[in-house]
């Protein structure tokens, strides 16, 4: 117990590091929740399409960035994993493999750094402890998007279910919403992080705790990156003709109870259950194939073979980014040929044009 303590106090001095995925379609609230969560512009908003390449499907892209957060004295190194573009595409089994790419391109990573007699002092652990999937605010059920990606992710990573936008929903509206959500995950065997606890084991106050946390799945979220003065306080929320939604009151959002949770409260827990039981049955599961596979000899992986399996992923990825831009960049370059082959037609037409009106003029005088 006290080396537990003890390690727990060296953690706290030396600070946390921390990552969240955020997935979800676009204009499901995924930026403003991370601005809002970091108190910062973290993630810059997409200001509009441009009517002349909206028709252009760009594909996912995932983008980590770190920021340094201090809670409560303690700092946290939180990387945040977004990835727009996901759910645009009118096929979006591209987008689930490369968020399962991703995830398990950091698996690969430590177990080749755990396979070697010389470990690197200076190495980063990026694996992805909690992801949150920002469910659109229809009031209906799931989606079969949200089915299968939370399905499909869950082995992987801790996925938790959130309604953004939820100020969009009268509050029975929403009550209705979760309930309904929360049949559909229970109908489709969809494991959630869903704040494990056990009646017989831990104290009351956690299994009280985690029993609230449980009840408010999804979370409800309204973010706002706005600071408005309400009865003399300060506040962040939106204003409305009918009044105020406050982001950080537990009556009006669960933003507050879901970002305890996720830096303070079940931190550990999110990044023990990454490490102990997601991590390591992938590590078995792959150490079990490469095993059974007739191509390896004598049963074993080398840390080199890990490394080099490792790069060439990243650079299947990068390939495939690649060969994306370049069909971006091939299909913009054929509208700009067809533009200015209808702009060359019209001057033509024009100068056809001119051409008659000066003979006409000719022919009358």
């Amino acid at each position: 117990m006290a080396h537990r303590l003890g390690g727990r106090r060296k953690n706290v001095k030396k600070g946390f590091q921390f990552t969240l995925m955020v997935v979800g379609a676009s204009g499901t609230g995924r930026t403003t929740f991370v601005n809002t969560l970091c108190g910062n512009e973290v993630l810059s908003k997409k200001l509009c399409d441009n009517p002349d390449s909206a028709h252009i499907e760009e594909g996912i892209r995932i983008k980590p960035v770190t920021v340094e957060l201090d809670e409560d004295g303690v700092r946290i190194a939180l990387t945040i994993v977004d990835t727009p573009g996901f759910g645009d595409n009118i096929d979006n089994e591209f987008c689930f493999q490369e968020i399962m790419g991703y995830l398990e391109r950091q698996y690969d990573d430590i177990l080749a750094e755990e396979s070697r007699i010389k470990r690197n002092p200076r190495f980063r652990d990026n694996r992805v402890h909690a992801l949150l999937y920002f469910i659109a605010p229809t009031g209906h059920s799931l989606r079969e998007i949200d089915i299968e990606l939370m399905k499909r992710l869950s082995p992987r990573v801790n996925v938790i279910p959130v309604i953004g936008k939820a100020d969009t929903c009268t509050p029975t509206e929403l009550t209705d919403f979760k309930r309904r959500i929360m049949e559909d995950i229970d109908h489709y065997n969809i494991p959630i992080y869903n704040f494990p606890f056990d009646v017989e084991e831990d104290d009351e106050e956690t299994v009280e705790e985690n029993s609230e946390l449980r009840a408010l799945l999804p979370f409800a979220i309204v973010g706002s990156e706005e600071e408005l003065t309400v009865n003399g306080r300060t506040i962040r929320g939106r204003q409305y003709p009918w009044g105020v939604v406050e982001v950080d009151n537990h009556q009006h959002s669960d933003f507050a109870r879901l970002r305890s949770a996720l830096l303070s409260s079940h931190l550990q827990d999110l990044k023990e259950i990454t490490h102990d039981f997601l991590y390591e049955n992938y590590r078995t599961e792959k150490l079990s194939r490469s095993a059974d596979s007739p191509t390896v000899e004598d049963s074993a992986i080398l840390p080199e073979d890990l490394a080099t399996q490792s790069v060439r992923l990243k650079e299947e990825q990068l390939k495939r980014e690649e060969e994306k831009l370049r069909e971006i960049e091939l299909k913009v370059q054929r509208e700009i040929t067809e533009k200015r082959q209808e702009l060359l037609a019209k001057e033509e037409a024009l100068r056809n044009l001119e051409a008659r009106l000066a003979q006409a003029q000719e022919s009358s005088n």
